[in-house]
């Protein structure tokens, strides 16, 4: 029974041997590589990478480039962390490469977490050491000009061009280009409705660039602006007197609609009045019919035939 046991411990171990040696002679050459390099990835490491669903390639590689790249020694574990979190370390490592040769304060954890919160960490540093230009409006959005009405009531049509760079502090949590966008957006036609009139933004686009700038936009954003340029900018439609002539039609509406009412005012009374005639016409008819019936009254108490008998008395006496 012992001697059984021992066999199959000796086939355990025996077992055991065989796969390490398998994985060793497997990944012999990225470890000599990695010794070669001078990375500090010892085969036991590469194995349990391996063992953890980890490409040992990508990390053996990332280590290679930081150590040639003479950046601060970042160890494995924290590679194949970030590896395990679903972050992308051969970015991050190229990312950090990219800024230590610009002289841009970036370290590893601030790098990792841009990373994992979906920013492209090397389109990030790349915008840091070489600004972008943007459009402002967007065209995307549907509009080709940021319309603002100054205070003598010109429109006037501009568009802007924003020089913007990454601001890798407030990258994580900042707002992004949309926002900046509309920042811009709102400062420029602020700006335009508080200038006195068109003509001095047209002499000077300037005053709406110092205007806008001085406000800050950039705050609290992933962007720190550089510079707002005016592209192009034209004179719209008059407001004001488009104001003023809708205005006037609106006044004009509201005095044919009293005209009316006091007309269909003076209707009522018209036929008010024709129905007091007809009412009144009505009376005298009835008036008149009457007298007839008076006169017969009179004819029956007597008071018709002695008034005749007096007034031919009368006229005998004269006579």
């Amino acid at each position: 029974m012992e001697a059984i046991i021992i066999y199959g411990l000796i086939a355990i171990a025996v077992l055991v041997l065989l796969i390490l040696l398998f994985l060793v002679a497997r990944y012999a050459k990225l470890w000599l590589r990695a010794q070669f390099s001078r990375a500090g990835v010892g085969i036991f490491e590469i194995i349990l990478m391996s063992l953890q669903k980890v490409d040992p390639q990508m990390i053996v590689d990332s280590r290679i480039m930081s150590r040639q790249a003479a950046i601060r020694d970042i160890p494995t574990k924290m590679l194949v962390a970030h590896y395990l979190a679903g972050g992308n370390v051969d970015r991050v490592v190229r990312a950090l490469i990219a800024a230590q040769r610009a002289r841009i304060e970036l370290d590893w954890d601030s790098a990792a977490a841009i990373d994992l919160a979906g920013r492209d960490i090397v389109e990030a540093v790349q915008t840091s050491v070489d600004p972008k230009v943007i459009d402002c409006p967007n065209p995307r959005f549907g509009r080709n000009t940021l319309d603002g009405v100054a205070k003598d009531g010109i429109q006037l049509k501009a568009r802007a061009r924003v020089t913007v760079r990454t601001n890798l502090s407030q990258l994580v949590g900042g707002a992004t280009e949309d926002t900046v966008i509309a920042r811009v957006g709102e400062g420029i036609v602020s700006a335009i409705g508080s200038s006195n009139s068109h003509k001095e933004v047209l002499a000077n686009p300037t005053v709406i660039t110092k205007a806008v700038l001085a406000k800050g936009l950039d705050s609290q954003t992933a962007y720190e602006i550089v510079s707002i340029d005016i592209a192009d900018i034209d004179v719209g439609d008059n407001v004001d007197a488009r104001l003023q002539a809708d205005q006037a039609e609106a006044q004009k509406r509201i005095a044919r609609a009293k005209a009316e009412e006091r007309r269909a005012m003076a209707v009522a009374n018209e036929q008010a009045m024709k129905a007091l005639t007809q009412e009144n016409r009505a009376k005298v008819v009835l008036a008149e019919a009457e007298i007839p019936l008076a006169m017969a009254d009179a004819y029956r108490e007597g008071w018709l035939h002695a008034n005749e008998e007096d007034h031919d008395s009368g006229n005998s006496e004269k006579i």
